[in-house]
């Protein structure tokens, strides 16, 4: 396949899925979700918003331990987070 006409999916349901009031996915389903988007054949995946919270950075960091397909995204902000702040 060449470059020109390759299809790159980039799936934002570990992110997207917690953005309904009450909805949240522990560490442990976010990895489990990751692994099956893998096995989907997904390119991408954003794991999250790290600066939301300690709990969403270590998701992120399991998730991207787990992950070896392409490529992961976490959504970032300009703003320090104020559980890894930058000195």
């Amino acid at each position: 396949m060449t470059q020109q006409n390759q299809l790159i999916i980039f799936d934002t349901t570990l992110r997207d899925g917690e953005q309904s009031p009450g909805a949240a996915m522990a560490k442990e389903e976010k990895i489990r979700i990751a692994r099956q988007l893998e096995k989907l054949g997904v390119n991408v995946i954003e794991a999250g918003f790290a600066a939301a919270s300690p709990g969403d950075f270590e998701a992120i960091h399991a998730v991207a331990e787990e992950w070896s397909k392409h490529g992961m995204a976490g959504r970032s902000t300009w703003a320090t987070s104020p559980f890894h702040p930058v000195s």
